[in-house]
């Protein structure tokens, strides 16, 4: 059992668990209502896109090896839907090269199968604390500069006078790095900042976020720029 010391989630959040294992599912949802969260649960990828057209949660715990609709297209369905633009998702992978995957698709974090409840908690905990958070930079409205204009109140992104949709996650970490232009900012930083991680996990994280931005951005990725070793910069050109 979790650590009975681990300081409960302060904000009781809806959770959906697409997860086809019925043991595993069980495990999952009895650690996730022990510390509060109303719990529903999908064994398909077909079931888990009709709960959340039905009752959209906050997160979605996503194995991506579902039958019927993978988890992976789940991922892309919901990053696509205009109407869960800040549904958290929290992948379950079995390595690194699903877990690229995922983030590609718009996954917010992953977690590697096999995994213990604490850090299954800890990282929902973290997503929900980061998408819940206030900025910690100065308060600003808008940041607007040519060819890129990001509305900080609805989390909008508009580029060359085109609305770019971007995942909670991804909003967060281009207004990060804009709010800090010229300042080089580390895989570390970013992680800390953006993910709400006080230690140094997996940096591939921040680089896979990184160029699924530069992707969707299109003529303003010419304002993200790689910093060999260390990180990157918002730079304006």
């Amino acid at each position: 059992m979790i650590n009975q010391a681990l300081t409960r989630t302060r904000t009781r959040a809806r959770i959906l668990v697409a997860q086809p294992d019925a043991t595993s599912f069980k495990l999952i949802k009895d650690t996730l209502q022990a510390e509060g969260h109303e719990v529903s649960g999908a064994n398909d990828g077909e079931e888990a896109l009709r709960q959340l057209s039905l009752h959209p949660p906050q997160l979605i715990v996503l194995d991506v090896m579902l039958p019927k609709r993978s988890g992976f297209e789940v991922c892309r369905r919901i990053r696509s839907e205009k109407t869960l633009p800040h549904l958290a998702i929290l992948a379950l992978t079995a390595g690194a090269e699903e877990a690229e995957i995922a983030f590609d698709l718009g996954a917010d974090d992953h977690v590697t199968k096999p995994f213990t409840e604490l850090e299954l908690v800890l990282r929902i905990k973290r997503l929900l604390r980061t998408h819940q958070q206030a900025p910690t930079e100065p308060d600003v409205e808008e940041i607007a500069l040519v060819g890129l204009h990001l509305d900080i109140p609805r989390q909008q992104t508009t580029v060359e006078g085109r609305q770019v949709h971007l995942t909670f996650t991804e909003f967060k970490l281009l207004k990060v790095l804009a709010q800090r232009r010229g300042r080089v900012q580390s895989r570390a930083r970013l992680l800390q900042d953006v993910w709400d991680y006080n230690r140094i996990l997996d940096t591939r994280t921040v680089d896979t976020h990184v160029l699924r931005l530069r992707r969707k951005l299109g003529t303003a990725r010419r304002y993200l720029e790689s910093v060999r070793g260390i990180g990157y910069r918002f730079v304006e050109t």
